[in-house]
């Protein structure tokens, strides 16, 4: 029998002291006065948290929360970042920890329920019940890629900026040159709306899986996945184009998946958020939507550049019926296939 929920010794009692440092002691007014600041720089850390705002008389912080209310103040002090800079952070770091957290927790509530052959409700209780144990290595596995993907990130930004000449640092450009574009899965609208839960579940994990297998491995990174589309980023186009092509190839000779088109565009574009903003990440998503069925879809000067590297021998481009984009005008388009492939008809 499972103890109630007040119980010291229930699992939820257990969890409260294990992940938020214990008892709940603390109003927002309290939670300031304990950090020695005003009541307005607490509530305004706690909704960069992404937390929801309290009640006056709600006691719902811990001395853990004191802590790292006076260290993000410490941080300030130090004038090595400003508010603007820490709010941000804070905001970055609550919208990956809630991702996480949801990843983590549901892929052990399937895991429960696929290996102890229980309903899902079910598994939930299990989940709780056993979160205690994996915990802590969640935690160090957390940390170790938060460090070995901040080195990796680090170590590019070195190598990139090293070799730069001076023509790329004009002020009206767009800071990063990149290779970017979309995979995205052909009917799956109509497709999602036959499926059941489960079946629509299995669906897009195996979409996401197989994208971010094939994007990682090759040497690109995913920017995001949007339900039924992965958006895409490398450094170099020689990179990109490998792996746009072999995403293409491994969907279409993969069983339980959609058939899925692509784009690819070579330009500009600037990083906030984690995410990727500027005209080649619209050129690119136009393209997707408008790239036949197990096609990589270009514009022109992608396509040129391609031309121009000299990897005839890898790769062929074909010159395809130009499209009236909104803002964009006339676009010029192109496919892309490796050598020895199917082209998709048009």
């Amino acid at each position: 029998m499972r103890a109630s929920r007040t119980h010291p010794e229930s699992t939820i009692a257990q969890l409260q002291k294990l992940l938020i440092g214990g008892e709940k002691r603390y109003t927002l007014a309290e939670l300031a006065e304990q950090a020695q600041v005003t009541e307005q720089v607490a509530a305004d850390f706690w909704r960069a948290m992404g937390f929801a705002d309290t009640h006056p008389d709600q006691r719902i912080f811990t001395n853990e929360d004191v802590a790292a209310l006076v260290d993000a103040q410490q941080l300030l002090a130090s004038k090595v970042i400003d508010e603007s800079t820490l709010i941000s952070m804070l905001r970055a770091h609550s919208y990956i920890s809630d991702r996480l957290a949801l990843w983590q927790v549901e892929a052990l509530v399937e895991d429960r329920a696929r290996r102890l052959a229980l309903d899902d409700t079910s598994a939930r209780l299990v989940m709780l019940d056993h979160m205690r144990m994996v915990q802590p290595l969640l935690e160090k596995q957390t940390i170790y890629a938060m460090r070995r993907h901040l080195y990796s990130l680090l170590e590019r930004t070195d190598a990139e900026y090293a070799r730069r000449g001076r023509d790329e640092y004009a002020p009206n450009r767009y800071p990063l040159r990149r290779s970017l574009g979309f995979v995205d899965m052909v009917s799956y609208t109509s497709t999602s709306a036959r499926l059941g839960p489960m079946a629509l579940a299995r669906l897009i994990k195996k979409f996401e899986y197989l994208a971010r297998d094939v994007i990682t491995s090759r040497g690109a990174r995913i920017v995001k996945n949007i339900g039924d589309a992965v958006f895409y980023i490398a450094d170099d186009l020689q990179t990109a184009a490998d792996v746009v092509c072999a995403l293409v190839e491994r969907f279409n000779a993969s069983e339980d998946i959609l058939p899925v088109r692509a784009s690819l565009v070579e330009g500009y574009v600037v990083s906030r958020s984690g995410d990727v903003f500027g005209p080649p990440v619209n050129l690119a998503s136009r393209l997707v939507d408008s790239a036949p069925q197990g096609g990589v879809c270009l514009d022109a000067q992608t396509a040129q550049a391609i031309e121009a590297a000299g990897w005839g021998e890898e790769y062929y481009l074909r010159e395809i019926e130009p499209l009236p984009m909104q803002g964009l005008g006339i676009v010029e388009r192109y496919l892309l296939n490796r050598r020895n492939t199917i082209t998709p008809s048009v």
